[in-house]
């Protein structure tokens, strides 16, 4: 089958190296997934975690715009709770002024981060989460469309740059409620299911219902997959267990950077722990190019993706882009800029 794929940039901090080595590893990664041949790059907006160094993804977006020539470059997303509707409709459509037609636009409902840091940037305890989602984004399109009443005091407020519109939008979920809003507003849907791998029957549900709108005429369905891949089915285990212990700490309250295969597997887990891994392993699709092929182009077919989104949130820069480079071989993705870029001769390269 022929299948876009894309790819979800958590921006991995890993023991022995920085935040700010983290976002250049960025930087060279966008470049060389453009040469592979992949479709868009997404980053993510987290914020107090000590493994992820995307917390402003609106930033780091310009930067990786600047540094490619046609690879579509994006939020995975920004979290919406955190911002001002009329500042997120104000900074895509400047991004989208200075990068036409490169742009996009992905919302997220949660505030990608604890209570506390949610609160602190803020400034004030309000009442603000997840429920209201849908006026916040009423709101956001009322400004980049300027469908305020006439009597509304925001009728009086003119986005900027007004020459430009936004970007294309996806709302992203690992459950149905983002699904059935984006279906009734005409807006792209992403599925989170390196987050909720027990789903994806929300991506069929998005395109039953979708209603065509002024941002899109027919569904856009993504699928966001966690997913390691290597020269061997072994290296790939090995590669993977960094990312099992990055989320076993996640999920139990201990976030710390990225470790290596090394620490991971010589971390003492308890049987607890070890019951717990086992059952993140449905999460991550790992393994030699050809299975991962074909497990991902399973969980395209049965959930009907238009396109997947890899996420490999493993410790090591020349690891992480050999695995990307491995997947655009196996489905034969056309590489852009003549040649494949190649995983060596990183600058700056991290410890391995």
């Amino acid at each position: 089958m022929s299948l876009s794929l894309s790819v979800l940039d958590l921006c991995p901090i890993g023991t022995g190296y920085t935040a700010s080595t983290a976002l250049h590893n960025s930087i060279d990664l966008a470049r060389r997934v453009e040469a592979f041949g992949y479709t868009r790059h997404w980053v993510a907006e987290h914020h107090n975690i000590p493994s992820v160094a995307s917390s402003s993804p609106e930033v780091l977006i310009a930067r990786l715009a600047e540094a490619t020539q046609s690879l579509r470059i994006g939020s995975g997303g920004v979290m919406l709770p955190n911002h001002a509707p009329l500042k997120v409709v104000e900074t895509f459509r400047t991004l989208e002024a200075l990068f036409p037609g490169r742009i996009d636009l992905g919302l997220g409902r949660a505030p990608g981060t604890d209570r506390t840091t949610a609160a602190a940037m803020r400034r004030f305890m309000d009442t603000r989460n997840a429920e209201e989602f849908p006026a916040q984004l009423a709101e956001m399109l009322a400004f980049d469309n300027d469908e305020f009443p006439d009597d509304h005091p925001f009728r009086a407020v003119t986005p900027m740059p007004n020459d430009v519109t936004l970007p294309p939008i996806w709302l992203l979920g690992s459950s149905g409620h983002s699904a059935r809003l984006a279906a009734e507003w005409g807006l792209g849907y992403a599925f989170a299911r390196h987050i909720n791998p027990e789903g994806g029957v929300e991506l069929r549900d998005y395109r039953r219902h979708f209603r065509p709108s002024a941002y899109l005429h027919k569904p856009s369905a993504i699928l966001a997959v966690a997913a390691v891949c290597a020269d061997t089915a072994e290296e790939a285990d090995r590669l993977a267990a960094s990312l099992r212990l990055t989320y076993l700490r996640l999920r139990t309250g201990r976030p710390a950077p990225v470790p290596t295969p090394d620490e991971a597997l010589a971390y003492p887990y308890s049987d607890h722990e070890r019951a717990q891994l086992d059952a993140l392993r449905p999460m991550h699709v790992v393994g030699d190019p050809q299975s991962v092929k074909a497990r991902i182009e399973s969980l395209a077919e049965e959930t009907g993706a238009d396109e997947v989104m890899i996420v490999t949130n493993i410790h090591g820069h020349r690891a992480r882009v050999r695995s990307f480079e491995l997947l655009a071989e196996a489905f034969e993705l056309p590489p852009r800029q003549g040649t494949r870029g190649k995983a060596d001769g990183f600058t700056p390269t991290p410890p391995r």
